[in-house]
């Protein structure tokens, strides 16, 4: 295992649980656009840009979906998100420790904003790529590739962590390593299909693969 110095994270599903506003936003955006879909199949949009999720869907009406979920998103944010466990601690020890902590996410940056400061995690993370910076989102590799010229990594000491498909396909594409998360909303199972070079059980295993 090579020696790991930057860091790269997807934001929802991975460092703070965003899941269940995921779901309420879909659902109530779908419920305006008389679309009628199941739990289960809401959870399977979860990933993609959302304007690729509604353009799916209903093209003529994706543009003001995508405005009528970020509203209801955004409006509702701070009543259900939460970092999850061993995050915030794992983070401090890596940063501190010299290692370098970026965000890649297929998000907007008000958004974005939002659940770091709500978490605390922005005083820990050093650089944040959103959708608005990149032209092509995951899985093409340009937003980690952004990620990683910020923070002045390489890609043979450069790690992509997410719970999500397009995050290990992105860390793939850019020639970086990979790790998914055990806790992903989609199962364990899902995640270790796209054959991510690690799975961490907790937020702390990173401490062990970096010699922290």
């Amino acid at each position: 295992m090579k020696n790991i110095r930057t860091i790269l994270f997807d934001l929802d599903g991975t460092l703070i649980d965003t899941n269940e506003l995921i779901i309420a936003s879909f659902d109530h955006t779908f419920k305006q656009f008389n679309h009628t879909f199941t739990r289960e199949e809401i959870i399977a949009f979860n990933g993609p840009p959302l304007v690729e999720t509604f353009e799916k869907i209903s093209p003529g009406d994706a543009a003001e979906m995508v405005k009528t979920y970020r509203e209801h998103n955004l409006a509702h944010h701070d009543s259900y998100v939460t970092a999850y466990p061993y995050v915030l601690e794992t983070l401090e020890k890596l940063r501190t420790a010299g290692v370098n902590l970026g965000i890649v996410t297929t998000k907007m940056r008000p958004g974005v904003e939002m659940g770091l400061a709500l978490t605390g995690l922005d005083k820990i993370i050093d650089t944040v790529i959103t959708l608005g910076d990149v032209t092509h989102a995951k899985p093409h590799p340009e937003p980690v590739q952004k990620g990683m010229e910020a923070l002045g990594g390489d890609a043979e000491t450069t790690l992509m962590v997410g719970d999500n498909s397009h995050d290990i396909e992105a860390g793939k594409n850019a020639g970086i390593q990979t790790a998914g998360v055990a806790w992903a909303h989609k199962g364990r199972e899902h995640l270790a299909a796209y054959e991510p070079d690690y799975i961490l059980e907790d937020m702390r295993d990173l401490l062990q693969m970096t010699g922290e």
